[in-house]
């Protein structure tokens, strides 16, 4: 049953990032895309961060929600990332997304299984487990920034 329910999740994933590749009628259009999804992905992360790092008080609710949404969040701005999205509309994506590929995709999978972890860990409501996992997610984006994206 879960093997089915795992094959059942990639077939809805690989079916809604394919429309979303084939909508984009300019390069802008990817730009774009991509961006407002790591802004949102972005802006829910650091509200588990000022959690976790004790600027704000913790909720384990509003945690969990947050972490919910930056799990889904994940897995939408990769679409934008198609060829010949690297020039357009301003953008900090640096050209070695497009000549590593595969590196940059593992990054984002990397990305995207700590994400994963970081929500069954909110939803703990376990302080520690919740920022070991805010740790490890927070190093997968700051890898990806670090390899693939303009200062």
């Amino acid at each position: 049953m879960k093997k089915l329910m795992l094959a059942a999740a990639a077939v809805i994933g690989l079916t809604t990032a394919l429309p979303a590749a084939a909508q984009f009628a300019k390069p802008e259009d990817a730009i774009k895309y991509r961006q407002s999804g790591m802004q949102l992905m972005g802006q829910h992360f650091g509200r588990i961060g000022a959690m976790v790092n004790g600027r704000v008080p913790f909720d384990a609710k509003v945690l969990a929600d947050n972490a919910a949404i930056v799990e889904y969040m994940s897995k939408l701005p990769y679409a934008g990332f198609v060829d010949g999205s690297d020039k357009g509309a301003p953008t900090k994506a640096k050209p070695e997304i497009w000549t590593e590929r595969d590196k940059f995709n593992a990054a984002a999978t990397k990305l995207q299984d700590d994400v994963v972890k970081l929500n069954v860990a909110a939803k703990t409501g376990n302080f520690d487990q919740i920022k070991a996992a805010f740790g490890t997610a927070g190093q997968s984006c700051k890898a990806c920034h670090d390899n693939y994206r303009e200062k």
